[in-house]
């Protein structure tokens, strides 16, 4: 009997999870809440992740790469059958919105955790969905979604829409395969470069253009349907704070919306679900351009990153609603039913420097600790130990904040990302608490444009002078305890004893960019006194730990959290998040002329293309290679013209941050 028929309601006793780290997380939760025995996948790089310890069980898919793994649908579908599993859920991501994979579950006779294959193959096809919206009286952004993917159609196609245009890939999501063009001599690179990065991450190159609005609101609503033809909505949320076209602050409700938008918006959500069919869980997204004008945008066939705000607002737990509509049981509550309560927001931590333009980096969480408030919720697979690699998502964690008014939502945010410990690599954490502050976003004045438009993040690693003093006092007293530790012979003499108690200890630090000489002395009983900046500077060390310490400074103690990853410190102090130090040598080595005309990974990743060769010339803004790192297409072009001396990687190689990729010579032009 087929998974979907009404007629023969299933039962689910046992759920494999086709997804990873904190969407596994959170629908294994649900799983257990509701008596049904999880069943994980991992792949090589994720076998030690929590989620895989919190599934009843775990099933190892094989290497590292999404497509040797959670990318197989062959593997997965082979796991859920050895196991017993009833049924699979995709979660987000991934296979969620592959009609190919739904269809093959059901006729492997499991139930597929989503919209029926038809409804997801329509949908999947951006051009489809909004034909289907148009035809249904919904307003679509002008643009165009034909099949003529020619370079001469498409180019004359966006003359006609007028620039700026937005390319999208028609079987995309999460601003992959998404190109701004401002011009039409930017066009072709663009299309090409769209079309690659569509191909590299859904397998479907087919791109449509849009009018671009330079200023816009993201609002999306949450709908559901069941297999009895009910639909409604759990009203909207506001996506519109975004970088690289994927969202990285959530609210709902929106602050941006009147009723009578709000109302419209929601019947022409319900209106899009009816024409589809829709069932399970879903959203509808929109971009509003004026105070009333909005226009559809696409649907999501799946559950969204996002929907821990809508469970905050209406206190039902979407994962379950996914999971007994999948049963086939209707829905259990009518639209007059649903009602939201308080402000929630969602802030997306990830691995990426904010600085850099958002550019992802990899490396270790060598301490993880996060703040437990009433109010407060956190969605994350990682703990102390955890590894950021190359081959999935950089995002590290979600941080959800409700309240009964949005400035105590605000308030509940602004304080977890204050107290939130995650020592070890570069985050975005720094540029969350600078936005979470700004008083634009809480007032709620913003649009898609609001971060390269609003936020200044220049100086987002600068610190007062008193943050980096108090940083390298709290290090010396750190690596101070850590000798006094290991010390065996004479054991009753403090670290570094010198005979001539007047004479300092001395010890060199870069703290954010800037070297400090750091003169100390022990005095005894807990007592040091320090020497900074030509400054004189009494000291208590009060307590110390592995990982911990406490001091009083000028009366003001302070506890520091350290983690050490040699010869880097990561340290964390009270309202200011993570500070980065580097001990340097007693004795410091010649530094390494930088060599002009040395291009360097900016990030690890894979080489996909290289598009030059030694001999060749090349102008300003040439395109030289393209690395992809967590899902991410990065061109590195020419700076200046000049002569390729040299290429040292090749297509399909993995390289390191750092690695040299090609040498050019530039002294000839």
């Amino acid at each position: 009997m087929d998974a979907k028929n009404p007629a023969g309601m299933r039962v689910i006793h046992t759920l494999l999870i086709a997804n990873r780290g904190e969407i596994a997380a959170r629908i294994i939760r649900s799983c257990r809440r509701m008596g049904i025995r999880a069943v994980a996948v991992y792949s090589l790089a994720d076998q030690d992740a929590p989620y895989v310890r919190l599934a009843d069980m775990a099933v190892c898919l094989g290497e590292s790469a999404a497509k040797d793994s959670y990318l197989h649908q062959e593997k997965i579908i082979a796991a859920a059958l050895r196991m017993g599993a009833d049924a699979i859920h995709p979660g987000y991501g991934f296979l969620s919105e592959n009609a190919a994979f739904a269809r093959r579950c059901q006729e492997a006779g499991l139930i597929f955790v989503g919209p029926n294959p038809g409804v997801i193959e329509t949908m999947g096809s951006k051009a489809k969905a909004k034909a289907i919206m148009q035809a249904s009286g919904i307003p679509v952004i002008p643009g165009y979604q034909g099949t003529d993917q020619s370079i001469e159609k498409l180019s004359s196609e966006a003359a006609s829409i007028g620039f700026p245009v937005l390319i999208k890939a028609s079987a995309g999501g999460g601003g992959k395969g998404m190109r701004l063009v401002h011009e039409a001599s930017k066009l072709e690179e663009a299309i090409e470069a769209a079309r690659r990065e569509a191909i590299h991450a859904f397998g479907d190159g087919e791109l449509l253009i849009e009018k671009y609005f330079a200023s816009a609101r993201h609002i999306e609503f949450q709908i559901f349907g069941d297999q009895h033809g009910h639909l409604l909505h759990l009203h909207e949320r506001e996506c519109s704070i975004q970088r690289r076209h994927q969202k990285v602050m959530e609210e709902s409700p929106s602050p941006a919306l009147t009723a009578a938008t709000r109302q419209r918006m929601a019947e022409a959500a319900l209106q899009a679900a009816k024409a589809i069919g829709y069932d399970n869980a879903g959203t509808v997204e929109f971009i509003r351009t004026g105070q009333e004008d909005f226009f559809f945008l696409e649907v999501n066939t799946r559950l969204q990153v996002e929907h821990p705000v809508t469970e905050a607002v209406t206190g039902i737990d979407l994962v379950q609603w996914q999971l007994e509509i999948a049963e086939g049981k209707p829905l259990p509550l009518s639209q007059e039913q649903i009602a939201t309560q308080g402000y929630g927001l969602e802030f997306r931590l990830y691995a990426e420097d904010a600085r850099n333009h958002f550019l992802p980096v990899a490396g270790t969480i060598l301490h993880w600790e996060t703040p437990q408030v009433e109010g407060l919720r956190w969605e994350t697979a990682v703990e102390s130990g955890s590894t950021i690699g190359i081959h999935y998502d950089p995002m590290i964690a979600k941080i959800i904040a409700h309240g009964p008014t949005r400035a105590e939502a605000f308030r509940r945010m602004q304080y977890a990302l204050e107290h939130l410990i995650c020592l070890g690599l570069t985050t975005n954490l720094p540029f969350l608490q600078r936005l979470s502050k700004h008083p634009d976003i809480i007032a709620g004045h913003y649009d898609t444009h609001f971060i390269e438009k609003k936020l200044e993040l220049s100086d987002l690693y600068e610190y007062p002078a008193e943050i980096k003093i108090q940083t390298a006092i709290a290090l010396c007293l750190h690596r101070w305890n850590e000798r006094q530790q290991k010390q065996i012979l004479l054991s009753a003499l403090p670290a570094g004893w010198r005979s001539n108690f007047f004479q300092y200890q001395t010890e060199h630090y870069r703290i954010i960019e800037s070297d400090y000489r750091v003169k100390y002395r022990f005095l005894g009983d807990k007592q040091f006194e320090f020497c900074l900046e030509e400054t004189l500077l009494q000291v208590v060390l009060l307590e110390t730990g592995p990982e911990a310490l406490r001091f009083e400074l000028d009366g003001i103690q302070y506890r520091v959290r350290v983690a050490a990853q040699q010869p880097w410190y990561f340290l964390h102090l009270p309202g200011v998040g993570q500070i980065i130090a580097e001990v340097l040598p007693r004795f410091p080595l010649l530094e390494v002329k930088q060599t002009p005309g040395n291009y360097t990974a900016p990030m690890p990743g894979e080489i996909t293309r290289v598009m030059v060769e030694a001999g060749q010339e090349v102008k300003a803004g040439d395109s030289l290679l393209v690395l992809v790192s967590m899902k991410m297409e990065n061109t590195i072009a020419a700076a200046g013209d000049g002569l390729v001396e040299s290429v040292f990687v090749q297509e399909k190689e993995r390289v390191e941050a750092g690695t040299l990729l090609l040498k050019l010579n530039t002294q000839q032009h």
